[in-house]
């Protein structure tokens, strides 16, 4: 049945099943603390929240150096368990602050959304990066877009459990069923087979770490075209999805009172991003990036915002909310499901070290750079009283620019991934 669904060749099987077991327990884990971070969130005020963006890109900047330092001394079969248990730790930490300080809001709101937001970043980054340095370029336009449905399908699955779950077990059992899944990953990690590429396979039995220095993710970034127009698709892209993300916060506080309600209802929405993006990860996502190329791939978000973010702009008050809601669902999917495989195979072909270092320095720093551009920019827009459509008009042409990237990125990937296979 799976063979229907995914070409995957003799001698992948186990890899891409462990890929899939593993993305989907990391996800499932993540997406059970993503409602509560943003319920958190909404009780913290949206006014507050660019502080909090704030404060999450500076504790990712902090942390960039001390992952590169990691996977420089440690061979990488070893550095992700470290990584993981060490966020295991913090999240034991938070189930028990959240038992014994019940009325510790004041600081844990914060404390708990900045910390909840770094976590996914770094988790998701280093995953990815195992996969690029584990499966090459033609492996990965065939089965990122399989992989990727694992983490579709444990966000619904954590969605779902948190739905199901905040109103009677409440907050700090949820945090502990994530911690236990995140000791999954761990486990898959341990078990996967060598790697497919002949250099990281050498490295791998020779037990290396990937060398290099604390702040070489930087600096190979800003000698290399290819890494700053990758940072520069994802800088894009996070600032429209925070824009997003505000109007957001506004609608779920206007009607939901109590915190235990926002976490249900954002689990639902979540639930329903989720089932929409399988279904493109299934049935579709593979087989354009098959046909069609990197480039057609990572070209249909911006397309899709540069559509969305303009109907937002003219199609007046009485209809902005059903908009937004059926735009902000679209875009959500439409990255699951086609940007973010895209995205990942773009990494295939670049040097091991920029597979973990360069990559979690844009998965991480770029991306919440985006997040304070996109926080305080709306934030001002907001105070000099520009309306939604307004903003939304103003997005629509960065969205244009962010087209134009796509297409060089996949034009660039194709002649990187020849000269790969020669």
């Amino acid at each position: 049945m799976l063979a229907k669904l995914v070409t995957v060749e003799e001698g992948e099987w186990r890899a891409t099943l462990l890929a899939f077991t593993f993305f989907f327990f990391l996800l499932a884990s993540y997406f059970i603390l993503r409602s509560i971070r943003d319920a958190l969130g909404v009780a913290a005020g949206v006014a507050n929240l660019p502080y909090l963006f704030t404060g999450t890109l500076l504790s990712t900047l902090a942390l960039q150096p001390l992952s590169a330092s990691l996977v420089a001394r440690i061979p990488v079969r070893q550095f992700i368990p470290l990584v993981y248990r060490g966020f295991g730790a913090c999240l034991l930490f938070f189930g028990a602050a959240i038992t014994w300080w019940p009325h510790s809001e004041t600081w844990l709101a914060p404390v708990f959304f900045i910390w909840t937001s770094v976590f996914n970043l770094f988790v998701v980054s280093v995953f990815w990066g195992f996969m690029s340095d584990t499966f090459r370029s033609e492996q990965g336009k065939r089965l990122f877009g399989f992989i990727s449905v694992g983490g579709t399908v444990g966000a619904m699955a954590g969605s779902a459990i948190t739905a199901l779950l905040a109103k009677q077990v409440g907050m700090a059992v949820l945090v502990v069923i994530s911690f236990a899944m995140l000791e999954v990953t761990v486990q898959c990690v341990r078990r996967f087979p060598p790697s497919f590429r002949a250099d990281t396979r050498e490295r791998e039995e020779a037990q290396r770490p990937i060398g290099g220095g604390s702040f070489s993710g930087i600096t190979h970034v800003l000698a290399s075209p290819y890494l700053i127009m990758i940072c520069l698709f994802m800088l894009m892209f996070t600032i429209g999805t925070t824009v997003l993300y505000f109007q957001q916060a506004e609608i779920v506080k206007a009607e939901f009172a109590d915190r235990d309600s926002r976490t249900a209802f954002l689990a639902r929405v979540d639930l329903t991003v989720q089932t929409l993006t399988v279904l493109l990860q299934l049935f579709v996502t593979g087989r354009v990036i098959k046909w069609l190329g990197v480039g057609v791939v990572l070209a249909i978000l911006p397309l899709m915002s540069v559509i969305g973010f303009t109907t937002l702009g003219f199609i007046g008050a009485s209809g902005a909310l059903t908009a937004f809601v059926v735009f902000n669902v679209l875009r959500r999917a439409g990255n699951y499901g086609f940007a973010s495989p895209a995205r990942e195979v773009l990494f295939t072909v670049v040097s091991p070290e920029d597979k973990y270092k360069a990559k979690n320095f844009i998965d991480t720093f770029a991306y919440r750079s985006g997040d304070q551009i996109g926080a305080w920019s709306y934030a001002g827009l907001s105070a000099a009283g520009l309306a939604v459509s307004s903003i939304a008009l103003i997005a629509a042409p960065m969205s244009a620019v962010w087209l134009v990237v796509a297409i060089w990125l996949g034009r660039r990937h194709t002649l990187m991934s020849k000269a790969e296979s020669a």
